[in-house]
């Protein structure tokens, strides 16, 4: 199922596409609302999801690199291990690859990760700073949508070799 590949390919272009722009046109924190509870502004994240480790000197950098690096050769080694009927998983893990090597890239090349989607709602929620979510990019989309499709996989798909056992 390395066919599914193309689309890790696509995530990567759009996602490098997507925050080259925003690099270019923003300067750090600008805002620019797009529509109600949605602005694009640029920010950097050395960190791991929601800023995770990003105040640690540098370390951090080289750790998420390796696993991401890591988990990157993982993934092409499941999708090579795949069965022609086994699609979606296919499809959600050539996701999280392309968000994988994504920001992967980020990190190599500038030693950050650059994060431009600003959603919020008017209101704090648990952690939410002013009702601010935390900003974020297209691998973190593509990841996210990625890791959701293979939990509902998981969650709601027999194991083939337990199909194979309940019909005989």
């Amino acid at each position: 199922m390395l066919k599914w590949v193309w689309l890790s390919v696509v995530v990567i272009f759009l996602d490098q596409l997507t925050k080259w722009m925003v690099n270019v046109n923003f300067e750090l924190y600008e805002k620019l609302p797009v529509m109600p509870h949605l602005n694009l502004t640029l920010t950097y994240n050395t960190g791991a999801a929601f800023g995770f480790l990003n105040d640690q000197g540098g370390w951090q950098q080289i750790f998420f690199a390796v696993l991401a690096f890591a988990v990157s050769g993982y993934i092409l080694y499941w999708l090579k291990q795949l069965k022609e009927n086994e699609r979606w998983t296919s499809i959600g893990l050539a996701l999280v690859l392309g968000g994988a090597i994504g920001n992967l890239i980020d990190r190599v090349l500038q030693a950050k990760v650059t994060d431009f989607i600003d959603f919020y709602i008017d209101w704090d929620v648990f952690f939410l700073s002013n009702g601010h979510f935390a900003t974020f990019n297209v691998a973190d989309i593509a990841i996210a949508v990625g890791a959701g499709l293979l939990v509902i996989i998981s969650l709601f798909t027999k194991d083939e070799e337990q199909a194979v056992k309940e019909k005989t």
